[in-house]
């Protein structure tokens, strides 16, 4: 586990994806990832101009959402927010693999996806986290989803979107960590409210965790506070 509030902040990134966010709530979000230094604050792409306008010259790093939360775009479209997400300003993008036709058995196709998006958001110099929503995968494809994002060169696989039937598990982390053959890293997000949720899943393997509580769980790590129910499931 971390064992300084910078180390634990370095792990979080800090999220609003409420569907009824306003433009003040993403203001605070991301003043408030200015002073803790969040990995990143991760927000929807029509709100990435205005985070990079509040957080020039601050050097944090601004995330946003691709294919979200379904997955079930067409790659162009993917693509387009992509390179959208770029120019106005986004360092990060979580892209949701679509899992549905992973569940359908088109594995080449979402692995051409996978690979193809990653080579774009590279060539932006965007690292790109894959959402594959393991809620909805049993163990054969969660392995099936880590294996296309390892053979892509994808930065990181990612639990969820916060918008399935369940958040981030430690039995999902801990396998991908055993199982992982490069250097892929692991996000959780969903469901991440407390410190000890957060202290479990890194200490499972996840190096980024996504949650909307991000200040309160630095709150209690450093003793001043204990975190407050989120308004999602992110």
């Amino acid at each position: 586990m971390t064992t300084t509030p910078a180390q634990l902040a370095a792990n979080l990134d800090s999220t609003n994806l409420r569907l009824d966010a306003s433009e003040a709530d993403i203001v605070q979000l991301c003043q408030e990832a200015a002073v803790h230094h969040f990995a990143c604050v991760m927000i929807y792409p029509a709100s990435v101009p205005l985070a990079a306008r509040i957080l020039a010259g601050t050097g944090l790093k601004i995330g946003t959402v691709i294919g979200f939360p379904s997955g079930r775009f067409s790659t162009e479209a993917k693509a387009a927010e992509i390179t959208a997400a770029h120019r106005a300003g986004a360092h990060e993008v979580d892209i949701v693999m679509n899992y549905s036709a992973l569940l359908a058995g088109h594995t080449a196709e979402v692995a051409a996806e996978v690979a193809a998006l990653t080579r774009l958001a590279h060539g932006n110099g965007q690292l790109i986290k894959v959402i594959v929503e393991t809620c909805f995968l049993n163990e054969a494809r969660k392995r099936a989803a880590l294996e296309i994002c390892e053979d892509a060169g994808a930065d990181f696989i990612k639990t969820s979107t916060g918008f399935g039937t369940e958040g981030a598990k430690i039995a999902d982390i801990a396998a991908w960590a055993a199982a992982r053959k490069t250097g892929i890293a692991l996000k959780a997000s969903g469901g991440i409210k407390t410190l000890a949720d957060a202290r479990a899943l890194i200490d499972a393997g996840a190096t980024r965790l996504g949650t909307s509580n991000a200040a309160a769980i630095l709150a209690e790590f450093t003793g001043g506070g204990t975190p407050v129910e989120a308004a999602s499931g992110y």
